[in-house]
């Protein structure tokens, strides 16, 4: 809060206190409790006042940070998560991910934008906060933001899924043609999840017989 104090010769100066009200036991009234007194309005350290802001902050959401300010006129309607998705989207328009999927839902009479958001954002929740199909449905239309992602229903999710089962074939293909020319950049380390790693064969293993102890 800031006080002002009229000097003797009429000018007036105001102090800057952090102080917090606190009910007087007695009379009930709500009195200020100055915590720190920071000086001289016209003198304060402001870098130092910005330093105390962005520390008190880190506890709040953004949205309750900017609603916290007294006196803004600034109405908090919603508040969404946007980086991560931003880059996966980025990442899923630059692979060809997002043509091949619409591509393939042409050739099928099939709504591609719609079809194509909703299969990112099922594919997007996965990578940041994974859960099940149903949850993704109440996390677009609550928690995240993504760019021409209509909100959708369960029905929606699983039609989806359906209609990349049925043309998965067409849309590796799709995005094989359109990212083959990474083959042919020079190579030196190429890393490998060998937790999701297999091999098939046509022959089928030999039994190997385990030496016993003796």
């Amino acid at each position: 809060r800031e006080t002002r104090r009229t000097n003797k010769d009429g000018s007036v100066v105001g102090y800057l206190q952090l102080a917090h009200n606190e009910r007087h036991p007695v009379t009930g009234s709500p009195v200020a409790k100055v915590i720190h007194n920071f000086g001289r309005a016209d003198k304060v350290d402001r870098e130092a006042l910005r330093r105390l802001v962005s520390s008190i902050s880190r506890f709040l959401e953004p949205a309750e940070a900017v609603a916290a300010v007294e006196g803004s006129e600034v109405e908090i309607v919603d508040a969404r998560r946007f980086g991560g998705a931003h880059v996966l989207d980025e990442l899923w328009q630059r692979l060809g991910i997002a043509k091949a999927l619409m591509d393939a839902a042409a050739r099928r009479r099939v709504a591609g934008e719609v079809v194509e958001r909703v299969l990112f954002a099922l594919v997007a929740q996965r990578c940041l906060e994974p859960a099940s199909k149903l949850a993704c449905v109440s996390w677009v239309q609550e928690r995240v933001a993504i760019s021409s992602c209509p909100p959708f229903d369960d029905q929606a999710a699983y039609a989806a899924m359906d209609f990349l089962l049925d043309a998965l074939g067409e849309i590796a293909r799709g995005i094989f043609d359109r990212t083959a020319n990474l083959l042919n950049l020079s190579c030196d380390v190429i890393l490998v999840d060998t937790s999701s790693t297999y091999w098939e064969v046509d022959v089928a293993d030999e039994e190997i017989e385990l030496a016993t102890a003796t």
